[in-house]
């Protein structure tokens, strides 16, 4: 199994890194959203967002 940050061969006691270094860069992009999955918003969120209701509760 390779590194997932250099592709060198893993070290056991860094699993699934090569090094500690490796396993801190891995970490520090986790920290800084480098790994974020850009979410959508729902097409029914922005429905009900964007109605008002009046005060015999109809929607506009």
């Amino acid at each position: 199994m390779a590194c997932p940050i250099c592709n060198r061969p893993t070290d056991k006691a860094y699993r699934p890194f090569c090094s500690r270094r490796c396993a801190d860069v891995d970490l520090g992009k986790w920290l800084t959203g480098s790994y974020a999955i850009p979410a959508g918003q729902d097409d029914a969120e922005d429905d009900d967002t964007d109605r008002a209701e009046d005060s015999n509760g109809k929607l506009h």
